[in-house]
């Protein structure tokens, strides 16, 4: 477990992603710094913060060593950016995802931080070059896009900037280790990163395949959430394509040529929009209605969901 005084952690942006990455560095015993532009933003983060940690110790469920009020005592929140910075070793930006926003962020940090600090970015989709363009830290900085929600998702992409050192990806991943993430290194920035490119392509095949009436929008979902997301919670597509033959020689050898044949009849990107987007959404709120208190409660119900998988999945570590 991390040591408080290995350095503090700065969360700069309060927001439900904030105060989950606030949450994960408490629970690896660092020193967490809450930084937003309004003091009220602060006060209702730290309030929620705490009523969730305090519900996951009740339902054994907190990550860490520490109990929930040592893991409190660790976060702290700051409306001052030069204050909440001094002393950190890594800064998690967490603000909406605009690029001028953000922009406007990391120089604000560029002109206030050491060395020796971590600049790294939540971003789901801005590339590092655009990102971290022009500043005099560049080195220091990095894309570490998680998954929402990160406290029950563990896995975290790193995505360097061109000029991002060797050592800021080395330093970024063994910290995502000592609070319990799954980072996983993205050798040079691509549009999307990895997981939106694959999340994407399925998307886009779903879409067709209900917009050409093969399917309902409720079976095209059973599909993944009783098929191939069953085993995709365990093992990836490559894994799983070496088990189901004799390994991957064996697995191409015998499917290559339908995978091509059926890949070609793949038709154009979506437009997302018109009659299926209406069959679609009609679909989603026959199962769950689109107003505020319908759609919380189904975001709930999915947390406990990924918070009993995460644990099942932890007690079934290959040996």
């Amino acid at each position: 477990m991390a040591s408080p005084a290995a350095g503090a952690v700065v969360i700069v942006g309060s927001g439900l992603i904030g105060r989950s990455w606030a949450m994960l560095f408490a629970s690896g015993g660092f020193k967490v710094k809450l930084y937003d532009i309004e003091q009220e933003q602060i006060t209702k983060a730290l309030e929620d913060i705490r009523k969730e940690l305090r519900l996951l110790e009740q339902e054994g469920s907190l990550k860490g060593a520490l109990g929930a009020q040592q893991q409190l005592s660790l976060i702290s929140g700051c409306a001052d950016l030069a204050a909440a910075v001094e002393g950190a070793v890594h800064v998690q930006e967490c603000v909406p995802e605009n690029l001028d926003l953000k922009k406007k962020i990391f120089a604000q940090l560029d002109r206030i931080v050491d060395d020796r600090v971590i600049l790294s970015s939540s971003s789901s989709c801005l590339l590092p070059s655009r990102l971290f363009s022009g500043l005099s830290h560049v080195k220091q900085c990095i894309v570490a896009h998680p998954v929402n929600p990160p406290y029950y998702v563990p896995l975290v992409e790193l995505v360097p900037h061109p000029e991002t050192a060797p050592a800021t990806v080395d330093r970024t991943h063994c910290l995502m280790r000592k609070i319990g993430q799954s980072p996983v290194r993205v050798l040079r920035e691509v549009d999307g990163f990895v997981l939106n490119r694959l999340q994407y392509a399925i998307i886009s095949e779903a879409w067709r395949l209900v917009e050409e009436g093969v399917v309902s929008p409720g079976d095209l979902d059973l599909v993944m959430s009783e098929g191939l997301g069953m085993r995709y919670a365990f093992i990836g597509p490559l894994e799983t394509m070496h088990l189901n033959a004799e390994g991957m020689i064996s697995y191409c050898d015998r499917y290559s040529e339908g995978m091509k044949r059926v890949l070609k009849t793949f038709g154009p990107i979506p437009e997302f929009s018109g009659a299926t987007v209406e069959k679609v959404h009609q679909a989603m709120c026959t199962k769950v209605p689109d107003d505020p208190g319908h759609l919380a409660a189904r975001r709930e119900w999915r947390d406990q969901c990924l918070m009993r998988l995460s644990k099942l999945k932890r007690q079934l570590q290959p040996q």
